[in-house]
């Protein structure tokens, strides 16, 4: 399928609802402790769905006959990747863990050839480089030297296993096990929609990341400082940054594929920047204009052509 203008601003909105996770995910530190965080947003994501996927709940036998796989992608979509994320917020800066993010195009295509039998081409590595080269633009604020200086710490190394869950998870998503293809999975007409699909994502997921926020409150997590704000993020992290951006990542990596959609995931570091300028006052620079050409430029490189499938 080729890469239609309504296609790539549905990919668009995925990484513009990350961008506002992180800078959100980063405001909470202090406020809400980060597993204890993912678990509430995973309810409210949940609660928020049940008036539209309830059907799915219908028939627990169908349920049951697919749970290793939903349990997979949830603990790898819903629980690992968000969990990470926040726990890598703690204690790394946003420009270390936009670092490690970056190289989510190449781990997509590392596991599409490593475990899913896909082939990648120059055209998609070239795009992946160009995209890449863009990210570090931005990460860079357009001087090299800035990259010389960055200093790692153990929340990067929570993202890097964040972005390769996430990986394993897209590619899931497009080759699932035979009751999850065709005549053998459930239909609409069962609750088997795209709503009744992310509700059990919601809940297993969520009583994985229950499991890790029980943890976190008996090792000794500080309380919740409700506020207005606190509350505010739960609601934008559980609707946006959860069914909003979930459901459109769903529908473009069913069409266009997890390579493809990964370079558009490497906006979400130009959102992160502009959206930080626009909280500071500060205007976007130069070097945005050029990593935005750059990422663009990984995008078309790395689009199907006009009548591919």
């Amino acid at each position: 399928m080729s890469l239609s203008p309504r296609l790539a601003l549905l990919l668009t909105v995925p990484p513009a609802m990350w961008a506002g996770n992180a800078v959100v995910g980063r405001l909470m530190v202090g406020q809400v402790p980060p597993l204890t965080l993912n678990f509430m947003r995973w309810t409210l994501a949940a609660i928020l769905l049940l008036p539209l996927g309830w059907r799915v709940l219908r028939r627990l036998d169908l349920v049951r006959e697919r749970l290793g796989y939903l349990t997979l992608v949830s603990l790898l979509g819903v629980g690992l990747y968000n969990a990470m994320q926040y726990l890598a917020l703690v204690t790394s800066t946003p420009i270390n863990v936009t670092l490690v993010a970056s190289s989510s195009p190449v781990w997509m295509l590392g596991v599409g050839m490593l475990f899913f039998g896909e082939q990648p081409t120059r055209r998609q590595w070239l795009g992946a480089a160009l995209s890449l080269a863009g990210v570090l633009l931005v990460i860079a604020r357009g001087s090299w030297h800035t990259l010389l200086h960055v200093q790692f710490v153990p929340g990067d190394f929570y993202m890097l296993l964040a972005v390769a869950g996430w990986a394993f998870y897209s590619w899931l998503l497009v080759r699932p096990p035979a009751t999850m293809r065709g005549d053998q999975r459930p239909g609409e007409e069962q609750g088997w929609d795209w709503a009744g699909v992310l509700l059990l994502q919601a809940l297993i997921g969520g009583a994985g990341a229950g499991v890790f926020a029980a943890g976190e409150q008996f090792a000794g997590a500080p309380a919740i400082a409700w506020s207005g704000k606190v509350v505010a993020a739960l609601l934008f992290v559980s609707l946006g940054a959860s069914i909003l951006a979930y459901r459109s990542w769903g529908v473009g990596v069913a069409q266009v594929g997890p390579a493809v959609a990964a370079m558009f995931a490497n906006l979400t570091p130009l959102f992160a920047a502009l959206l930080s300028a626009w909280l500071l006052g500060d205007p976007p620079h130069g070097y945005h204009v050029l990593a935005f050409t750059l990422i663009a430029a990984g995008i078309a490189v790395n689009a199907p052509r006009r009548g591919s499938t």
